[in-house]
């Protein structure tokens, strides 16, 4: 069933006896069982302000059509959020509230903050059928934070967004990237880790094994970006001898690509996404045994293509950090769990958590532990 007004919303949750299976664009594969419950069609822009920054918008509103009224005004989403449509196979358009719902941030988090960082208030409908408003429409007026950061990656699991504010950015001016070849997995992390660790302001750092490319961007004003590109070359010239720069337009479509993973669209395999201390990616990669791998956050974000049905978690062992199911079939899903298994006492806060949020147990149960 899909509404088309928050009270035909809260009037449809409240109604429910059964579970209800969220979703919005229904472009990532994560809406869990259920009667479906669309809110695409909560869909439009109730407020933007540029010169303040932010955007209020229901959270059926499509993603482009966000960018598109941002683009006007010289502004972007600065978390450059993925569209895992091509990934997982699938049409249709992403939308604000899920992106939001699954916190879905681009390689710039690690310069910027994931999408969370840039949430300012929410409306959402809990498990009682009941209208919550948390949080503010502009910066300056912002109540009950932590709460907002709470629905941000849960999956709808504990409510229904109805509507979304956030902070936008300004596009800068130009881009760059620089692009070390021939570096091993290990030698790329040195190398990215290196680039971060600088005060040249690196935006988005990634490594293609498949290609032996390390790329580094740079953001900002004109002679700002050949500055930094420059220092960043002679920084890590030990690393690397051959060295090339994607200009302007090169580097965007780059980082479009690795923003959207193309390079795992189409093929067999599951795909996992794995969390991690930059450190340890080398080795665990190692331990993984895929049939391709793809690194970003300077080797923080791990994207591995494994053979199907295979146990990731199993192969890696105990470490700190997350793997998640992304891509695979119900059965792998049930059989491993689409999250990273819940220490004890992390378990009986989410549990407490939806037990508050959804006493009934209607949203999405089969992302039990989803609370991330």
């Amino acid at each position: 069933m899909m509404v088309a007004s928050e009270a035909e919303l809260a009037a449809c949750v409240a109604d429910a006896v059964g579970p209800l299976s969220i979703r919005g664009g229904d472009t990532r594969g994560m809406a869990g069982a259920g009667a479906a419950l669309s809110v695409a069609g909560l869909s439009g822009i109730t407020l933007y302000e540029p010169g303040a920054l932010t955007m209020v918008a229901q959270a059926g509103t499509p993603v482009a059509e966000v960018e598109a009224a941002l683009a006007k005004e010289n502004q972007r989403l600065a978390f450059e959020p993925m569209n895992h449509c091509g990934v997982m196979g699938r049409q249709g358009e992403p939308t604000i509230g899920g992106v939001f719902a699954a916190n879905v941030s681009g390689p710039r988090r690690i310069n910027v903050g994931a999408a969370r960082d840039f949430l300012l208030g929410v409306r959402y409908v809990d498990g009682r059928g009941v209208v919550v408003k948390n949080g503010g429409r502009v910066m300056k007026n912002v109540t009950g934070y932590d709460l907002v950061k709470l629905m941000a990656g849960s999956f709808g699991t504990l409510g229904v967004l109805s509507e979304v504010s956030f902070k936008v950015l300004p596009r800068v001016e130009t881009q760059a990237s620089l692009v070390l070849h021939g570096l091993d997995d290990a030698q790329a992390v040195t190398a990215m880790s290196r680039a971060m660790g600088s005060p040249f302001e690196v935006t988005g750092a990634a490594h293609d094994p498949a290609m032996r490319q390390t790329v580094l961007r740079v953001e900002g004003f004109e002679a700002s970006v050949a500055y930094r590109i420059e220092q960043l070359k002679t920084l890590l010239r030990a690393q690397a001898d051959d060295m090339t720069v994607l200009a302007s337009s090169a580097s965007e479509t780059f980082w479009i690509k690795q923003r959207d993973l193309v390079a795992f669209h189409g093929g067999e395999g599951d795909i996992w996404r794995v969390t991690c201390k930059p450190s340890l990616a080398p080795a665990l990669i190692g331990k993984a045994g895929a049939q391709a791998h793809v690194l970003d956050w300077a080797g923080g974000l791990l994207w591995l293509r494994m053979a199907q049905g295979a146990d990731l978690r199993t192969r890696l062992g105990p470490f700190d950090g997350h793997a998640t199911i992304v891509r695979a079939d119900a059965q792998t899903k049930a059989q491993l769990g689409v999250f990273h298994p819940e220490t004890a006492g992390v378990a009986k806060l989410t549990a407490g958590l939806r037990a508050r949020f959804d006493p009934k147990g209607l949203f999405s149960p089969g992302l039990m532990g989803a609370v991330v």
